[in-house]
């Protein structure tokens, strides 16, 4: 290559490259960069407003990032490798932290890399395996239950009963109801926008739902921006705990706010609702949430008692014709008679002949 070539590339800052028999070389210029080293805390303080919305969710990732700062001791990093991460993985299952909390963290842990690692701040990114996790046994409300809690945070705040029966009815998540506004509320029909998949929907409102949203005729002063406005999570889980410890309830760790969204979903399938519209009311992102509740659709099976407790003498061939299960697709339709042997059939009559013939 020329001088004259050398020096055009130079002043364009562009690849300049040679070859020899044996090799090549790449050059770059103006491109050598100074290596850094960030702490997890200092990453999330740099991303959080980009990657994260203001919430419930934010303030659980914020937790997140600074338990892992903390067993990091605010170790600085350019490179995060994989050794680093399966330190720091054994450490919270070590501090009893389940597979599925394990999931979570990770999860804003890898979102995090992901961003620093595109912007350059860290240099190469571990492999983040997703854990193990166990379908744990869901917990909800019966009514007898659901009648004695909800006296009891009725006698305590008339408010917070509302919102009770509102969750319970509605299968909403807590923040969702709370950033209810009236403009949501249309037409016998309620519209969640807040949500935590970030997709909005829209379902009809039980006879009770309706009541609660009313406002009490009691209510002072300026109208609130929404429905249940006047509370907010804190209180709303301080009056919560206090009725169920009154209610006999208070050492089931289970019973939380939350518990009124899986009874909503548990009711709905135990009533004959197929999955997929379950799914479209609680608002899941993918199907596999919604089947956590499947097992409950125990209608569906009772056929199988039919076919087990049928007597042996039965002959199996009518089986289908008489199944639980039957239809267009299974049912046996009756064989058409065979026909005559020509043999046994009867002689026809000779015909007679006419004139004409």
């Amino acid at each position: 290559m020329s001088n004259e070539a050398v020096q055009e590339a130079e002043a364009s800052g562009q690849f300049a490259f040679f070859s020899s028999q044996n090799s090549k070389f790449n050059y770059t210029f103006n491109k050598i960069r100074e290596v850094r080293s960030y702490r997890i805390g200092e990453l999330f303080a740099a991303y959080r407003d980009i990657l994260w919305d203001d919430g419930r969710h934010k303030y659980n990732v914020s937790s997140f990032i600074g338990e892992i700062d903390e067993i990091l001791l605010g170790e600085r990093f350019s490179t995060f490798d994989q050794n680093t991460l399966d330190t720091l993985i054994g450490t919270l299952r070590q501090r009893g932290n389940s597979n599925a909390t394990i999931n979570r963290k990770m999860a804003a842990l890898s979102k995090l890399l992901r961003k620093a690692h595109k912007m350059g701040d860290i240099h190469s990114l571990p492999e983040f395996r997703r854990q193990k996790e166990r379908a744990g046994r869901i917990r909800f409300l019966e009514r007898d239950e659901e009648a004695r809690l909800f006296a009891a945070i009725r006698s305590r705040s008339e408010d917070a009963y509302r919102l009770s029966v509102f969750l319970v009815d509605s299968g909403c998540r807590l923040g969702e109801a709370l950033g209810l506004i009236w403009n949501d509320i249309q037409e016998h029909r309620v519209s969640f926008w807040i949500t935590k998949s970030g997709r909005s929907r829209t379902i009809p409102m039980t006879e009770r739902v309706k009541e609660v949203i009313k406002l009490p005729p009691n209510t002072e002063g300026r109208r609130p921006k929404g429905p249940f406005t006047k509370l907010t999570q804190a209180q709303f889980r301080t009056i919560w705990n206090d009725a169920k410890a009154e209610v006999g309830l208070g050492a089931d760790e289970q019973v939380v706010p939350h518990i009124l969204r899986h009874t909503c979903a548990s009711r709905l399938v135990q009533g004959g609702i197929d999955i997929r519209r379950v799914q479209m009311w609680l608002g899941h992102q993918t199907l596999s949430m919604t089947m956590r509740y499947a097992h409950l659709a125990t209608n569906d099976l009772d056929g199988c008692v039919v076919v087990l407790e049928k007597p042996r003498s039965e002959p199996s061939s009518h089986g289908a014709e008489h199944s639980a299960f039957a239809s267009p697709l299974t049912t046996l339709s009756p064989a058409p008679e065979s026909k005559k042997k020509r043999g046994s059939e009867p002689a026809k009559a000779p015909r007679k002949r006419s004139k004409g013939e």
